[in-house]
Order: C-alpha cells, then sequence, then structure tokens
C-alpha cells in the first residue's frame, strides 16, 4: 500500500517537481518507493543513498534544483581542471609539509543546511580529501585534498553526482581587497554598534539622575566602564579615519577625516582626562555615537557604490575557464580557455558559455549577450555572424572559429575602457572635492575662533560646543555629493548598454542642444545587400561581382559587407587604397579599378545611375564597367528615437557622407529637419565647428572610420555598436546594445545623473551653513551633532539612489518592432 501511495504521488521526491505520469524512474528509502521525475534525479538520488547519505533526506529543509541528468554521469567534463597551468590560477598549496592543496568552489544549487551536510559528507569520504567546509551564505566551498590520492576533477565529478555543479572561484587581487575592506568595515561597524549601545546604557542614568540622583560610586563606575567600552570603538573602528587625517595632514589637502579625528580624538582625549582626574565633563558617548554614525552612514555608501557601481570584476569573470578546441581531423578536446589563440574552431554546446570572440563556421542558435548590451531577450546568430565572448548558448551547438581571445577579446576591452572612465574625475566631481577641501579649511579656523570665544564667555561649556561645530559641520555630506551619484549613474548606464569611456562624459552629454547623426551604420543597420548588377561594356555581371569583391577584401567598411560572398581566392588585388567618401581604387590583373560614386569611378565620363537607389561604379581606366545595387534597412527605433530627441528639447541633424538623395530622403523619413549629404570627414568637421562656434554643445553618433575626425571634434562622441576598433577608442560613450534608443536614455540618465549632484551639493552646503552658526552658539549638543551629520550623508546617498529606479519618459517603455521602410532610391 505504502508503494502505491508514493509511486502516485504528483511530486519528485528529490526536487519536488511534477511527475510525468507513468514515470519510470524511482527509489527504494525505507521500504517505501519514491517516485522521481527525471533519469537526472534518480542518478543523484541512488548516488546520495548508495553513498550511505540517505539522512539528507530527513534533514533537508527546502528543495533543491533538478539535476541535469547530462552533467551527473560524464565525469570527463571536469577533466579539463587537472590541467596544471589552469590549477595554478586558483590551486594554493596548504602551507605546511603535507602536501595537500586546497581551493575555493563556487557551488550552484545550494537551498539550506541539509546541502552544506551532505556536501561535506560526500566529499570528506573521497580517499585523499582532508576536509570540505561549505560557506552556506556566499554558496562557496572550500576543499583541502591531496593531490596524489584524488584529482580535482574527481571532486567536481563527485559533487555534480548529487546535484551540485561547481567552478572554481578565484577573485581577482582587486576583489580580494574589496572583499577584505568589506569584512574589517562590518567588524569596525559592529564594535562601534555595541560600544555606542553600551556607552548609552550607562550614560543614560546620569543625565536622567543628574549629579545628586546618583551616588558618587555608581558615577565613577559608570564613567570608567564607558572608558573601557569606549576604547575599543577609538582605537578599532575609528582608526581608519586617523590613517587618514595623517595622510591628508603629510599631502597638505585637508579632507573631511581631519575634523572627524579631531572630534573623536579631543572627545576620547577629554573624557579620559576627565575620568583619570575626576575633573571635567565625559564625552565617551558622544565619542562612541560620532564614530558609530559615521561608519554607518560610510557603509551604506559603500554598499550603494557596489550595487551601482560598474561591473568591472563581473565582466572580467564573464568568459568561461574551459573551452573545446576542435583539432583538423574534428575530435574534441577540452583545454584551459586562456590558451585558445586567433584562428582556433571550437565548440560551444548549449548552456555553455562563448570563450572568445569569434565568427560562426557552422550551426545557428539564439546567444544571451544581456551581460555585455543589457539587452534581456536572447539574439539569434547565423553562419557568418560574429560572436562575442561570455555570451551564453542557448538553443543548439556552435562551431565558432576564434578571432580574439583572452585580453584581446571585447570583454577585456570593455573592462579596461570602463577603468580608463573611473580613473579620472569630471570636472563637477572636481569641483566638490575643491569645496571640501575649503570647507575643511574654514571649519577648522571657524572652530578655533569658536573656541576662544567660549573660552572668555564660560569655559565649562567650550569643550563640548568646540565638539559640536566639529562635528555637526563635517563635510562629508559634501564629499560623497558627486561620487555616489556618479556611480550610481555610470551604473545605470553600464545597466542599459552604454559604456562611459571618458570621465566627463556624463556631464558633457547632459549639457548637449544638438545631436548629430551618421547614416550608413547609425540610423541604418549597416548591413549592406547587393541586390542587383548590371553590367557594362560586355564584362560578365558574375566577373563584375568578383573584381569588386577582390577591391573591398580587406575593407571594414558596410558596403565591403555586401561583397564578401562573391569573393574568390584565385582573384587578388594590390595597391588597394581607400579614398575617404568616395570608394576604392587598386590593380586588377595589371589594370587600374576603381570602385565608389560615380564622379570617383569614372571622373571624365560619368555615368548617370540606372534607377533610384544608392547605386556603386565599377570602372577600368576610367571607363565604366558594371553598376551595383545596394540596400540598407532604416534601425527599427529610429523614427522613435528622433521623436524622443526632438520631446528632449534637442536639435536632431543628419551629416552623412552618401549621396544628398539618399540622405534627403532617410530624413523626410525620420522627420530630421537639417541634413546634409555627400559630406566628407573635413566637411563633416567644418559643420560641427560651426555649432560650437554658435554656443552649441554637440553630440556625434557615428560608426566608421571615416568618423573619426568628427567623432574627436565633438564635445561626447558616441560609437554604435558595431562600430570599429578607431572609432571605438575615439568615443566618449560606446552602444553594447544594437537599439539606438538607448542614445534618449543616455542624455536621460546624464540630466538625472546631473540635477541628483547639484541638488546633493546644494543640500550639503544649506546644511553646514545653517549647522555651523546654531551649534556655535552652543544650541546643538554633540549627541546631536553626530546624528546630524551622519543623516545629511545618508540623504546624499538615498537621493543618489533614486537612479537606480529611472525609467526613460521620452522613449515608450516597450518599444514595439515597426516594420522596416523601403531602403532609399536616389541618383548619385
Amino acid at each position: 500500500m505504502s508503494d502505491a501511495v508514493a509511486v502516485g504521488s504528483a511530486e519528485c521526491y528529490h526536487c519536488g517537481s511534477r511527475v510525468p505520469p507513468g514515470a519510470p524512474w524511482s527509489i527504494t528509502l525505507d521500504d517505501t518507493r519514491q517516485p522521481l521525475c527525471c533519469p537526472g534525479c534518480e542518478a543523484v538520488a541512488h548516488a546520495i543513498v548508495d553513498g550511505g547519505l540517505a539522512s539528507y533526506y530527513r534533514f533537508r529543509t527546502e528543495l533543491p534544483e533538478p539535476p541535469d541528468e547530462r552533467d551527473t554521469v560524464r565525469a570527463e567534463t571536469w577533466a579539463v581542471f587537472d590541467d596544471p597551468g589552469l590549477q595554478r590560477q586558483f590551486v594554493h598549496a596548504e602551507g605546511d609539509d603535507s602536501g595537500r592543496v586546497h581551493a575555493t568552489l563556487a557551488v550552484d544549487g545550494i537551498t539550506c543546511a541539509a546541502c552544506a551536510w551532505l556536501i561535506e559528507h560526500r566529499l570528506n569520504a573521497l580517499p585523499g580529501v582532508a576536509s570540505s567546509a561549505v560557506n552556506l551564505t556566499h554558496h562557496r566551498v572550500r576543499v583541502s585534498w591531496d593531490p596524489e590520492a584524488v584529482k580535482l576533477s574527481r571532486i567536481l565529478a563527485e559533487m555534480a553526482a548529487i546535484g551540485y555543479q561547481a567552478q572554481p572561484y578565484e577573485p581577482d587581487e582587486a576583489q580580494a581587497r574589496l572583499q577584505h575592506e568589506e569584512r574589517m568595515n562590518v567588524r569596525r561597524l559592529i564594535i562601534a554598534a555595541v560600544g555606542m549601545a553600551q556607552v548609552m546604557m550607562f550614560s543614560i542614568p546620569i543625565y536622567v539622575a543628574g549629579p545628586e540622583g546618583i551616588s558618587e560610586d555608581f558615577h565613577a563606575l559608570f564613567h570608567w566602564l564607558s572608558f573601557a567600552l569606549t576604547t575599543p570603538v577609538v582605537f578599532f573602528s575609528a582608526a581608519p579615519f586617523f590613517r587618514n587625517a595623517v595622510r591628508d595632514l603629510r599631502t597638505r589637502v585637508l579632507g573631511m577625516d581631519v575634523p572627524v579625528s579631531l572630534a573623536i580624538g579631543f572627545a576620547y582625549a577629554a573624557s579620559g582626562y576627565a575620568v583619570i582626574t575626576g575633573k571635567g565633563e565625559v564625552y565617551f558617548d558622544s565619542a562612541a555615537m560620532f564614530t558609530f554614525f559615521l561608519l554607518f552612514g560610510r557603509y551604506v555608501e559603500a554598499r550603494a557604490r557596489r550595487r551601482s557601481g560598474h561591473s568591472g570584476n563581473a565582466m572580467a569573470g564573464a568568459l568561461p575557464l574551459s573551452a573545446i578546441r576542435l583539432t583538423d581531423e574534428g575530435e574534441e578536446r577540452i583545454l584551459p580557455a586562456s590558451e585558445l589563440a586567433s584562428g582556433d574552431r571550437v565548440l560551444v554546446k548549449p548552456g555553455h558559455g562563448v570563450p572568445a570572440d569569434g565568427v560562426i563556421e557552422d550551426g545557428e542558435s539564439s546567444l544571451d549577450e544581456s551581460m555585455l548590451t543589457g539587452e534581456y531577450l536572447p539574439v539569434t546568430r547565423r553562419l557568418g555572424d560574429t560572436v562575442t565572448g561570455g555570451s551564453q548558448n542557448i538553443e543548439s551547438p556552435l562551431v565558432v572559429r576564434v578571432t580574439h581571445a583572452g585580453r584581446d577579446a571585447r570583454v577585456a576591452g570593455i573592462v579596461d575602457l570602463t577603468d580608463r572612465a573611473f580613473a579620472s574625475r569630471p570636472r563637477l566631481a572636481q569641483m566638490a572635492a575643491r569645496m571640501a577641501h575649503l570647507f575643511v579649511l574654514r571649519l577648522l579656523v571657524v572652530t578655533a575662533v569658536v573656541t576662544i570665544a567660549w573660552w572668555f564667555i564660560d569655559p565649562a561649556r567650550m569643550p563640548w560646543i568646540m565638539l559640536s561645530v566639529l562635528v555637526v559641520t563635517c563635510p562629508c555630506a559634501l564629499a560623497l555629493a558627486t561620487p555616489t551619484a556618479l556611480t550610481a549613474g555610470h551604473g545605470q548606464l553600464r545597466r542599459r548598454g552604454v559604456l562611459v569611456t571618458r570621465a566627463d562624459a556624463i556631464e558633457a552629454l547632459s549639457q548637449i542642444d544638438r545631436v548629430i547623426l551618421d547614416k550608413t551604420g547609425t540610423l541604418t543597420s549597416g548591413q549592406m545587400t547587393l541586390v542587383e548588377t548590371r553590367p557594362l561594356g560586355g564584362l560578365d555581371a558574375a566577373r563584375a561581382r568578383t573584381l569588386a569583391a577582390a577591391l573591398e577584401a580587406r575593407s571594414e567598411h558596410p558596403i565591403a559587407r555586401a561583397f564578401h560572398p562573391y569573393r574568390l581566392a584565385t582573384v587578388h588585388a594590390t595597391e588597394v587604397a581607400s579614398r575617404t567618401g568616395q570608394g576604392l581604387e587598386g590593380t586588377l590583373d595589371g589594370r587600374r579599378w576603381r570602385l565608389g560614386k560615380a564622379e570617383f569611378a569614372a571622373p571624365d565620363a560619368t555615368p548617370r545611375a540606372p534607377g533610384g537607389g544608392q547605386w556603386l561604379l565599377l570602372a577600368e581606366e576610367g571607363e565604366p564597367r558594371a553598376w551595383f545595387a545596394l540596400q540598407d534597412r532604416i534601425r527599427e527605433d529610429a523614427a522613435d528615437t528622433v521623436a524622443a530627441l526632438k520631446a528632449l528639447g534637442l536639435a536632431v541633424e543628419l551629416l552623412s557622407g552618401d549621396t544628398p538623395e539618399a540622405a534627403g530622403d532617410l530624413a523626410r523619413r525620420l522627420d530630421i529637419p537639417t541634413w546634409r549629404g555627400g559630406a566628407s570627414p573635413e566637411e563633416k568637421l567644418e559643420r560641427i565647428r560651426e555649432c560650437q562656434a554658435a554656443g552649441e554643445k554637440v553630440a556625434m553618433v557615428g560608426d566608421g572610420i571615416n568618423d573619426v575626425p568628427v567623432l574627436a571634434g565633438a564635445d561626447v562622441a558616441i560609437a554604435m555598436n558595431g562600430a570599429t576598433d578607431l572609432a571605438r577608442t575615439s568615443a566618449d560613450a560606446i552602444l553594447l546594445s544594437p537599439r539606438l534608443s538607448r542614445i534618449v536614455e543616455a542624455v536621460e540618465i546624464s540630466r538625472a545623473t546631473r540635477r541628483v549632484m547639484r541638488q546633493n551639493m546644494i543640500w550639503s552646503v544649506c546644511y553646514n551653513f545653517t549647522a555651523m552658526p546654531i551649534a556655535a552658539v552652543g544650541l546643538v549638543p554633540p549627541w546631536l551633532a553626530a546624528m546630524g551629520m551622519s543623516a545629511s550623508s545618508l540623504v546624499v546617498v538615498g537621493n543618489a539612489l533614486r537612479l537606480n529606479r529611472f525609467r526613460s519618459r521620452a522613449m515608450p517603455a516597450a518599444p514595439l518592432p515597426t516594420p522596416s521602410p523601403e531602403p532609399s532610391r536616389v541618383t548619385p
């Protein structure tokens, strides 16, 4: 009967998923047959029970994730982690003479304490494993083993067999340093919180009862206890303030830690002197409270920066550790991804990450590129398409020819560009830093004046008034005003697929008056296709396409990609030269050929194009030989983007090197009032300088090599996601997403960031100038000063965090794809 009840259950005994009707998978436990939903759960359940770990099912409080039956049976998947070169990155010696090594593994699927018990017991039962310890908070396990007795691949395979996928976890040096600092900050905050609470517990009776309401013995006892409890708060929790203050004094740059250290040090020293000598006031509660509130404010600010800041470490770890390289014979070989080189062929299976940048040679699948572009929807990639390292393959296996690996991959370039942006500070942030420095200097002068004045007015009140002035007017909020807002703004842009590469870009983008857009590759997709060939002078159409493809063989221009399918290995062009905005010329079979605009290809006898649209002319020694008709699609969100930019009050202009007819037709389609076609790079740059001379701030959006001079001359240069490497280098911001609408969001976010920065600075200045006179006349006790200072800092941080909830007002929340308009038809 028990068997029948168990098998009839609708839930899998291992993972809780629904069991299909008539499912054959099950396991017998305690004389009861339990149903299972899939072969993966069956393999895991039998591995647990057969290993003598059936108690796991009695201990668990949450259900695990359903395992993948493929990963529970193929131990050879983990063989790559036995590679000595790869192990040097994350396997470390124990530091004794045992010969053992240890590694930290990041584990997926941990849900409760029973998972930790199961993993530890399973690993500890392996011969050669000395110990294992699971960190439930961070889902990691530290394993120590003898490499002569057991291999790391066996450990990983055993974990996979019980349903827990593991990968080596080894933070980079910067990340490890940040984690250490975070742990220390938490410890300092805890010590300060405990110390403050206990000191306040001993101070409140004194405040309430007064000098006559408590005996001298208890009065002295409470003071000595407060002295003892405040000492670790000052010497441990407040230690960073003193170190930073000493650094500031050495460099002669006064920061906010100078008045902070003076306030804490004076309160502690004066209180200690009063306790020892029995003369004077005691301020231990103020010192402990000030330290706690300041640490708490900085902790909240640091958490906000980590949550909203750039994802350098995440991006740096985007590339998978291993790859499957295909030999010339088609055999699969697992190796570390760091050993891949340009030209290697790799197999990317469904569910695996792409280990390097490359081109698809076989297969078609959907890829998740959300980490790189901010687009949550998968994109389809086919034969000949480029793929980016770090993206995840979802559906079908792909064979990829590697073009850039390791430090040359696009992910590494993004990290470098992000680091470059954070290496410098924008003008507004520099101004805030100078203001904070000058404010500290004036604060110290004012404090000295107030102290001298109260020395003559009421010496007994002088110490705590001086302390209140130092504390309440500490420019913490002013110092946090711009960095917190900038960090939140950078993070919001990065999540939306806009990579800022220059510190001043956000500020400059918030002040632009005009957006100038290129045509090909910007407003259009840049994916040119050859739709018609019209030979002239007896030349065969196929031969004409072959000759044109030979001339375009080494070009990165979008037009060149339209001829790539017609390339032949036996036809090569020599002495190929590019004429910017005009076309190409080179030598084929001893003859000089030109491909491009009609007036360039055949300057002496320029023919008229056979019809509307974009036509290129192929000419031999100045004689027309063939016409080629090309088409390009307008981006789906181009019209919405132009309309949204206008709604933001920006002037929109089209500046193209394409024919005036093509540029004018596109401008009419997108309702762009100002446009110009047939413009050379020099003429584009001249146009930007004209706008700048008229007092306008100009943003230029482009993608090609011919846009580099214009991008360099604009106030803000934005490169499209498919831009050339040279254009990316010249850009202040790069769109990682193919959506043109990200430009609108970038403008809105930059404006919101600048607005928050100004609000924070105004609030900080107003607070300090209001609080200073109130504290100077003796109306603010030290404990209230500590709370006011910390509250002002938290107001600044909270205001900056509003950027995390940014929603675009100019663009629709979820723009629907629009039909692609017909390509422009013009006459050169």
